[in-house]
């Protein structure tokens, strides 16, 4: 049976997938859910977990706390079919009986007294369904009609936006229907067509409008379908759709898969990071829906990979508690809708336990990771993307000329979690806030006086990804081109995880061209237009940003042009550790002229790539001598 392979001198690897059989899993909820139990309420209606009170207060860091283990302990009722030996049923109804109390001293925020009970009604809600013979049946006739009031201001309440919160609503109702509680099929199926609109190339889906592309596509947007379908109260409106979603999340995990880093590691991208390993959830998702496409061993040795991949980086602390962080407790990595119970949708990467021990996911020999098996290079059209993967790193590299939380013109600030050019599996974006004003890692920018960097966000895409040529000549290609200007960030805004506003001054335009192979990116850069009185100081390139300790090679190479060298070092901006550092490249601005550069990012020595590139822009061309002693001829634009 295969294992994960373990890669030399990678202090990251993930555990061997044939550890995480499902006795494993059910222990690591276990322990997750006892972590939690001396902060649960005396009622046991709120789960108030140490830390910092978050953005909403403590009554909703409470209800958090509460829905999102049930969650947990759903899952686990559900996959045992009600075996309950650590009493989770009894637990957990009577916190749902005193959170619905009116009366109560620990009653919960009512969704028309606070948004953000919103969202945890839907879990209590889905929970309630998928655990309905152990808990819903046995609750008595009062405690079901306080749960039906209290969900029941979902009904005509047409405030919840139009992004992954139409689940939010849908479920509920779905919810309501099934027990005979008020609802509304023109909101249900209203909210059906909102989802619709989501869709995207490939079984991606977008969060709302925007070019909004990052885990909630397979912790939300591809869960939720699955799991409502499944529903009491779905039937009859999901029968005409199963197949369609089927195949989109389908079509969707080809690509989910082989953004998994060989040590178990998702890519470190967009907002809500704090979920972690909810990161898992699209590979249970696949194998509750039966996709016909990746295996059931491939999926779960993908869930155990990042599970595992937490689990061996401290997340659970020693304490069994999930912080709000990364690996570890980080807080700056926080969004301002961020609780101390936040953390816990990454329930949702254990979804599997609801599916019981003779089921195929569990029973079918595990598969390696896409990455574990071959090099990967893969152009994903929805967010843009061309995606680098190296089997002998384990490394996955994201090259992104399409997605930045905007629409295309936005005069917005960068998000460094959906605007940089570049995002892996091994390295973060720059979190501190001096980043979110003047961008340092993985950028194209434009220098003022100041030294302050220019934001691309809204920039045009001129050319989707494509992969060009075969075998060891198959090179990436993808290219945008961006109304660079600097930003003064207007203080006071929450961080929902898009780009800050502010008052912005016109930089220049810049198109830039990214050719990938391996580790590497040849990075062409042309500057196109300067407007009167810009005069930017430098355009700079920068890398990948690393940190001490991680055994990285970040390296950046001039190619094309006259640059000078340097390297950014900032305390406290990295959440994988101190020490973060960026390589950047300096030249002075030259209108119509094109630039190139060449950025590597690898684990360890590479064996085989020990010559210097060379780059000649031949026209239209790009002639590309690669470190390994490839060459390859690409038009650039």
């Amino acid at each position: 049976m295969f294992e994960s392979a373990t890669l030399p001198g990678d202090p990251g690897t993930a555990p061997a997938a044939d550890a995480w059989d499902r006795d494993r899993w059910a222990a690591h909820a276990d322990r997750m859910l006892a972590a939690v139990a001396p902060y649960t309420s005396p009622a046991g209606s709120l789960v108030t977990l140490p830390g910092a009170e978050g953005g909403y207060g403590r009554a909703i860091d409470g209800l958090e706390g509460f829905a999102r283990t049930f969650l947990l302990a759903g899952f686990r009722l559900a996959g045992e079919r009600g075996a309950d030996p650590h009493g989770y049923a009894d637990r957990f109804a009577a916190g749902i009986a005193a959170g619905t109390d009116p009366a109560s001293p620990e009653r919960w925020r009512r969704l028309s007294e606070h948004a953000q009970a919103k969202v945890e009604a839907a879990s209590i809600a889905l929970m309630l369904d998928m655990t309905r013979p152990w808990i819903w049946d046995r609750l008595d006739a009062r405690v079901q009609e306080q749960v039906v009031d209290y969900l029941a201001e979902a009904v005509g309440d047409d405030t919840y936006p139009r992004i992954n919160w139409v689940w939010f609503r849908l479920v509920v109702q779905t919810f309501l229907r099934s027990v005979g509680g008020p609802c509304s099929l023109t909101e249900m199926r209203a909210d059906l067509a909102t989802h619709d609109t989501f869709v995207r190339a490939d079984g991606w889906l977008a969060d709302g409008p925007e070019r909004s592309f990052d885990h909630y596509n397979g912790w939300a947007l591809h869960l939720y379908p699955t799991l409502w379908a499944r529903m009491a109260g779905a039937e009859d409106l999901a029968a005409p759709r199963r197949e369609h979603d089927v195949a989109q999340l389908d079509r969707f995990l080809g690509d989910a898969l082989a953004l998994i880093g060989g040590d178990g590691s998702p890519l470190i991208q967009g907002r809500s990071l704090a979920y972690r390993f909810a990161a898992a959830a699209p590979f249970w998702v696949g194998a509750m829906a039966e996709v016909p496409s990746h295996t059931p061993g491939r999926l779960r040795h993908a869930a155990s990979a990042v599970v595992g991949h937490f689990a061996t980086h401290g997340a659970p602390d020693d304490d069994g508690l999930l912080t709000l962080g990364w690996h570890h407790a980080w807080p700056r990595i926080a969004q301002a809708y961020s609780g101390p119970g936040s953390p816990y949708w990454a329930s949702k990467g254990m979804l599997g336990l609801a599916l019981p021990a003779d089921h195929p996911a569990w029973t079918a020999p595990a598969e390696p990771l896409p990455v574990q098996e071959a090099d990967v290079l893969r152009a994903v059209a929805a967010p843009g993307w061309i995606v680098s993967g190296t089997r002998a790193d384990g490394v996955v590299r994201v090259v992104n000329h399409g997605t930045d939380h905007a629409l295309p013109g936005d005069d917005v600030g960068d998000s460094p979690l959906y605007a940089r050019l570049g995002y892996s599996t091994a390295t973060s974006p720059w979190l501190d806030e001096e980043s979110w004003a003047s961008p340092a890692d993985q950028s194209v920018a434009l220098l003022d006086t100041t030294g302050r960097a220019s934001h691309r966000a809204g920039f045009e895409v001129l050319q989707g990804p494509r992969i060009e040529g075969e075998g060891t000549t198959a090179v990436g290609v993808a290219a945008s081109r961006a109304h660079a200007r600097w930003l003064e960030v207007e203080p006071g805004q929450r961080d929902h995880g898009s780009g800050r506003r502010g008052a912005t001054t016109p930089a220049g335009t810049l198109t830039t061209v990214s050719l990938v192979r391996g580790p590497w990116e040849v990075r062409c850069v042309r500057v196109e237009e300067l407007p009167d009185r810009a005069a930017p100081t430098a355009l700079r390139v920068t890398g990948w940003p690393t940190v001490d300790g991680d055994g990285l090679d970040s390296r950046l190479d001039p190619l094309v042009g006259s640059w000078a060298a340097g390297t950014e070092s900032r305390d406290g901006a990295d959440p994988l550790g101190e020490g973060a550092r960026v390589p950047f490249l300096d030249t002075q601005p030259a209108p119509g002229r094109w630039a190139a550069v060449l950025l590597t990012l690898r684990r360890g020595p590479d064996p085989v790539a020990d010559e210097p590139a060379t780059c000649t822009l031949d026209g239209a061309d790009a002639v590309v001598r690669w470190p390994d002693g490839v060459t390859t001829t690409t038009r650039l634009v």
